[in-house]
């Protein structure tokens, strides 16, 4: 499942790069499908600021804007926020509280380790910290910090993983430059959703 959705992100990359002529880069972070290192809070955050350095320092780069899709958007809210000079965000399907839906920190350490996403023995070295950060982790506060720059939250009316009511609240957190488009009818996996792919497109092509 997780080749299959990086797979279909690095398409939605092509994707951005063919028809609104923007680099594009889809990111794998650590631990998930053969990506190396391990699964956390903290890991993911620093992996998506790693992307952001890569992309500036690409020749012809200027103004870096991230898109992400569930978690990946709680991770690019948590992105923007610790760094002012990102022009703005893109969720799609994004939790507003990510301990409501992945429920408690220890069950999802031994899922995460249940497959694959944690794959050295001794890690975490400290389990209470992993969890923390999780608990730490709270993208409808981070959201306050993206006002003035423009935030587009797309989600599904019939997402049945993170509840419509998340994708309001991460809008009204994000001030006045947030746009929310709820798509009829579609579920929680809008990576291939033609619709969202071309309110994203439409978007970014604005930008």
């Amino acid at each position: 499942m997780a080749r299959a959705t990086l797979q279909s992100l690095a398409v939605l990359a092509d994707r951005i790069s063919v028809d609104a002529q923007w680099l594009a880069l889809a990111l794998q972070p650590r631990g998930l499908a053969d990506a190396a290192g391990d699964f956390s809070a903290s890991g993911w955050v620093a992996d998506v600021a790693a992307a952001v350095a890569t992309l500036r320092s690409e020749e012809g780069a200027q103004q870096v804007f991230l898109a992400g899709l569930g978690m990946g958007g709680a991770l690019c809210i948590a992105a923007a926020a610790a760094d002012p000079d990102i022009g703005g965000v893109a969720t799609l399907g994004a939790p507003a509280d990510l301990l409501a839906w992945t429920g408690d920190p220890r069950s999802l350490l031994a899922h995460a380790r249940s497959v694959g996403l944690i794959r050295t023995g001794g890690f975490p070295p400290d389990a209470d910290q992993w969890i923390r950060e999780w608990r730490d982790f709270r993208p409808l506060e981070l959201a306050r910090k993206l006002d003035p720059r423009p935030v587009m939250v797309i989600h599904g009316s019939d997402d049945d993983v993170v509840p419509v009511l998340d994708a309001r609240a991460l809008a009204d957190a994000s001030g006045d430059g947030a746009d929310l488009r709820l798509i009829r009818g579609a579920g929680h996996h809008l990576r291939n959703d033609p619709r969202a792919v071309a309110i994203l497109l439409g978007w970014l092509s604005r930008q």
